[in-house]
């Protein structure tokens, strides 16, 4: 029963959502980064979307993810992402193991966290875009 599972804090990882420039035009990704000294193994990270679109209560469709390792302060790209549904709320669930512990964490990203204001360089990914811890 997952009331039986000591899930820990998370710490030292971060999901981001960045933009590419490439010749054809901008590419956002969703990418999750391990600031941590140790690898994650065995990352599972589900994405949705909901929210209100054009008047309407819209939802995407559950896309499920597993990446079997992400090195110690490195980072993945998780999936693309369509500018068209950062109107909506961005919400993913990251779930790994560190050694033979479990850590799960869930990711929001609100449609005002697209503001272009907002967007920063992340370093480690050399691109520009959101961070969410």
């Amino acid at each position: 029963m997952k009331k039986d599972i000591d899930f820990s804090p998370v710490t030292g990882v971060k999901i981001a959502i960045a933009k590419e420039e490439k010749e054809t035009g901008a590419e956002w990704s969703v990418y999750l980064i391990n600031y941590n000294l140790i690898e994650l193994t065995t990352v599972m990270i589900t994405s949705q979307g909901y929210g209100h679109m054009e008047g309407e209560l819209r939802k995407t469709s559950t896309l499920r993810h597993l990446i079997q390792e992400i090195g110690s302060s490195s980072f993945a790209r998780v999936e693309p992402i369509d500018p068209a549904v950062f109107s909506l709320t961005n919400e993913f669930w990251v779930s790994y193991y560190i050694l033979d512990k479990i850590f799960d964490k869930k990711f929001i990203f609100t449609p005002g966290s697209f503001d272009p204001a907002q967007l920063r360089i992340i370093p480690e990914l050399g691109l520009e875009g959101i961070l969410n811890s």
